[in-house]
């Protein structure tokens, strides 16, 4: 079901969560969203929790005084890709324990998903700096 389809909000949250100039960063504890509508768009940043695929709750104000979804956890809602990739987690770059889909994994350096070599001039490939094995050159 669309998370959509699962959130109650007003007409004027959906159309905030839609024209406003929101950016949005993928932290340990959901999504990291900032107003850069506002002329200080520091003082406007909220983290939006996500539970069972779903931004279930933010931390600004608006969200603890409407009866349904603030436009932050819309905002989340309605841009699949970044709702997908706080759900999806990321590998942890440590080598640690990734979690993904509920599950944990551990990264190994033995992980043979490396197109390092096709590539030329020494240039990692994506997989090994997503997980920390590989920097990128400067």
């Amino acid at each position: 079901m669309n998370p959509l389809e699962q959130l109650e909000f007003t007409t004027r949250v959906a159309k905030r969560a839609q024209y406003e100039a929101f950016e949005f960063a993928i932290s340990d504890d959901g999504v990291v969203v900032q107003n850069c509508s506002h002329e200080n768009p520091a003082d406007h940043e909220y983290l939006v929790t996500i539970e069972d695929g779903l931004p279930a709750a933010c931390e600004c104000p608006a969200d603890a005084h409407l009866d349904g979804a603030c436009k932050h956890r819309v905002a989340v809602a309605i841009r699949e890709p970044v709702l997908d990739a706080a759900v999806a987690g990321t590998v942890a770059a440590d080598g640690g324990t990734a979690v993904e889909d509920g599950r944990e994994s551990e990264v190994s350096d033995d992980d043979n998903d490396c197109d390092c070599e096709e590539l030329r001039d020494d240039f990692p490939c994506w997989e090994c700096v997503r997980t920390g094995r590989r920097d990128l050159p400067d």
